[in-house]
């Protein structure tokens, strides 16, 4: 099976011009956790993810020690806490998404879109036809596609 099989091609994404608050609008309307971050060529740019959001809002300084990444918490008091939040919400996404993203061509069979995302961690993937976003590919429609002729 083809990624152009099985993708979503109703793909909820956010313009690289919106702000975090419109972001954080479409994660609770349609009960989703990530966004694809496209230009005015509806060409993938950023990926932004409830992940982003997290590390942003959650106060942290980031180690690396012998080759190791920890996160180190730092303790705030709430105001602190608020205060980033709003501050958050006018933002431009670009701040805070993930600008090296990693994408699946339309035509990629079902075996390699599987395996990127359990290597890369990853819930969601999107689907690009020459250069242009066209549709997205989460892992539970790998599971659903992959199982659905056995069960």
């Amino acid at each position: 099976m083809l990624a152009h099989e099985m993708m979503i091609t109703n793909v909820h994404k956010v313009k690289e011009n919106e702000t975090v608050r419109s972001v954080i609008e479409k994660f609770i309307k349609y009960r989703i956790s990530g966004l694809p971050v496209v230009n005015d060529r509806n060409e993938v740019i950023a990926y932004v993810s409830d992940g982003d959001i997290l590390r942003y809002i959650g106060k942290h300084e980031d180690r690396i020690v012998d080759n190791f990444y920890y996160t180190f918490v730092i303790k705030g008091d709430q105001e602190e806490f608020e205060e980033r939040e709003k501050r958050l919400l006018d933002l431009n996404v670009k701040e805070i998404a993930k600008k090296k993203v990693i994408k699946v061509s339309w035509d990629d069979e079902i075996e390699v879109i599987a395996a990127l995302l359990g290597k890369k961690q990853i819930k969601k993937v999107p689907v690009e036809r020459n250069g242009v976003l066209v549709g997205i590919i989460s892992r539970g429609d790998v599971i659903r596609n992959s199982f659905k002729a056995l069960l």
